[in-house]
């Protein structure tokens, strides 16, 4: 039987994943309904660019629907999950939430509510995410074929404990941030190199795509490093700067900066 699906929230999180579904898995769902309290008209655009059914009461819908994803920010939590427990009977209900884990799910839900937690990146929204999922206590082998119907139509996906999530957000939720700014930076240097900044723009980022790409072949990034460095050469003098600015370290402290802010 297809899974109906109710987003609460109608932010750029969720417009990836109903885009994932609708182009990827629209054959192996029924219905999708959407509602976002605060804006009416993001729901009509939601509704014109891929048929979702817009509802305006939270309510509306909980009961008829198979699958409920909580796309709205950690601090919203609290007040839906209270709304919604009266209604809450056999759904699956699945939360994008930084910090909000299974754990925090059950409590706030009547006693064996399955649910759910995914933990994707802003690549969601071109289909490239790698994202992290974990399962409550009371998953069916239903509620888990619903799970990667939803996870996998964003992108690659790898299945974690609970704890292993809180751990690794920094990495592949935060870490695109890291990149970013490393390419802002290099975008910076080639226009004091004499670029113009579309130049610079077209020369970092086309970098950085055949990169990935070669890191895609299986390759390890240390002999894709090597192959590029000529000992005593120009490459290994930028390397050691690198290593003098204590950079690998850095986005270790990073890592454990993000982890701890995420833990509150």
């Amino acid at each position: 039987m297809k899974p109906s699906i109710l987003f609460v929230g109608a932010g750029r999180m969720a417009e990836a994943i109903i885009s994932g579904l609708q182009n990827k898995k629209h054959d192996q769902i029924k219905d999708i309904f959407v509602t976002n309290k605060s804006n009416p008209t993001r729901l009509k655009e939601l509704e014109s660019k891929y048929g979702v059914i817009p509802k305006n009461q939270l309510i509306d819908r909980i009961t008829q629907v198979d699958i409920i994803v909580l796309a709205m920010p950690p601090k919203d939590h609290e007040e839906v999950l209270k709304n919604i427990y009266p209604y809450i009977t056999n759904q699956l209900i699945i939360t994008i939430a930084a910090g909000i884990g299974p754990e925090h799910l059950e409590k706030r839900l009547p006693k064996e509510t399955a649910v759910g937690w995914i933990m994707p990146n802003t690549a969601a929204e071109v289909g490239q995410s790698i994202s992290l999922y974990a399962y409550g206590h009371f998953i069916t082998d239903t509620h888990k074929q619903q799970m990667e119907l939803i996870v996998n139509s964003i992108g690659a996906s790898q299945y974690c404990s609970e704890e292993e999530i809180h751990k690794l957000t920094a990495i592949t939720g935060s870490s695109p941030a890291f990149l970013y700014q490393f390419v802002e930076s290099l975008i910076s240097m080639t226009e004091e190199l004499g670029m113009t900044k579309d130049v610079a723009q077209k020369l970092v980022t086309e970098m950085v795509i055949g990169s990935a790409e070669m890191l895609k072949t299986g390759k390890l990034p240390s002999d894709l490093r090597e192959q590029v460095t000529t000992p005593g050469g120009a490459t290994a003098e930028g390397l050691k700067v690198l290593k003098m600015g204590n950079f690998e370290q850095l986005i270790k402290n990073a890592v454990i900066a993000t982890n701890k802010k995420a833990k509150g």
